[in-house]
């Protein structure tokens, strides 16, 4: 017996010890990587993006309001694609990488047009 086997854990209310959670596969684990860079990343990128599409659904009825809403949707969207294009890039998932990367040009685009 290792002595992970013998280190007892509560996993929703049972008392498990921890190879038994890792052998397991009734029990959920996730598949993304918990406390390194890569997570922190992730969450700060996915807040930026929630909070673009905030700025999207509160574009007010003035051209000026719609005009400064739509920048600051589009730079938070594209602070978030970054982000997410870098974790992509650490987690080497190439689907999340090109997504990323063609929403980054898009949105770099419609910021120089906005700006120009």
């Amino acid at each position: 017996m290792k002595d992970t086997d013998t280190i007892k854990t509560q996993y929703k209310g049972m008392e498990l010890s921890v190879g038994e959670i890792k052998n397991s596969k009734r029990i959920q684990k996730s598949a993304t990587p918990k406390g390194d860079l890569s997570w922190y990343v992730k969450w700060i990128s996915s807040v930026f993006v929630l909070a673009a599409v905030v700025m999207r659904s509160a574009t007010g009825d003035t051209p000026e309001m719609v005009a400064n809403l739509k920048l600051a949707d589009q730079i938070l969207s594209l602070i978030g694609c970054v982000g997410w294009t870098w974790v992509g890039l650490l987690w080497k998932d190439r689907a999340s990488i090109v997504l990323n990367v063609v929403i980054v040009f898009a949105l770099t685009t419609g910021i120089l047009n906005s700006l120009l």
